[in-house]
């Protein structure tokens, strides 16, 4: 008997104990509602980006044709659409397409210089230097301030054979960017040429224009590159005046010196 009183007095304790639990219980449940949370923040859409925008994400990704799908859901008639356009079919190698695109952003906005200049980029890889110069000139004359319209006139007057203006061309491009020559891109507003035939002989030029200005470290550069391509006539490193500063130097002598393994 003992026992079972223990057993039910404990029991009846414990139940007790639970009641302010129990009658605390809609309170803890309140407490614990969704309804009684912190609403969210709205998230807000991510913006859209213009078809210029995307297009000049395909191109610097290299993906040329959806660059081009990107920038002719813009406007038809803008000049600088139209152009980034011509260049992506110009990077695709369709000359054609691109001749085509820069003549419409030409006519959409007749003084529109990147245009023309790419204009002139398409008769240079047709081998039409005398067209591509007209074109780069042209473009110069609408916006004299951009050194690769010099550099790209410098080339086509390299590639008539016509030095002393080809150097003139580049010393003015060198002023305007001192890294005009060391650029490579070609995704921009404007396409530079870079497809010389006689690169052996060009290297060289670029040396001897670097050597006038005084930036001996790309003027032997060059001429490490000039060698190395084939360029053979070293009595012209001795001879030409551009070199009179650097030509007493140790790296020169080197230069006259080497055997190299032509490219």
């Amino acid at each position: 008997m003992v026992s079972v009183r223990i057993i039910c007095s404990t029991l009846f304790a414990s139940v007790f104990c639970l009641a302010p639990l129990c009658a605390q219980a809609p309170t803890i449940a309140r407490n614990f509602s969704p309804s009684a949370s912190t609403p969210p923040a709205p998230v807000s859409p991510a913006p859209q980006l213009s078809p210029e925008v995307r297009g000049d994400v395909f191109m610097a990704r290299k993906m040329f044709r959806e660059a081009i799908e990107a920038y002719q859901e813009g406007p038809k008639n803008s000049a600088v659409l139209l152009n980034k356009i011509g260049i992506a079919w110009h990077q695709l190698g369709d000359l054609n397409a691109a001749k085509k695109s820069y003549e419409r952003s030409i006519r959409a906005d007749h003084k529109f210089a990147d245009a023309v200049n790419n204009l002139g980029t398409i008769y240079y890889a047709r081998r039409n230097y005398r067209g591509a110069i007209s074109r780069y000139r042209k473009a110069i004359r609408l916006d004299p301030d951009v050194a690769s319209f010099w550099s790209n006139l410098g080339t086509g007057y390299y590639s008539r054979g016509k030095f002393v203006d080809m150097t003139k061309a580049y010393e003015h491009a060198l002023e305007l960017d001192p890294l005009v020559f060391e650029r490579h891109g070609t995704t921009g507003a404007e396409m530079q040429d870079r497809t010389v035939a006689d690169r052996a002989r060009y290297h060289f030029e670029l040396a001897r224009m670097y050597a006038h200005a005084g930036k001996n470290e790309l003027a032997f550069r060059y001429l490490r590159k000039s060698l190395e391509e084939g360029f053979k006539d070293k009595s012209k490193l001795r001879e030409a005046p551009e070199f009179a500063a650097i030509r007493d130097t140790d790296e020169f002598k080197e230069l006259l010196a080497l055997q190299p393994k032509i490219l």
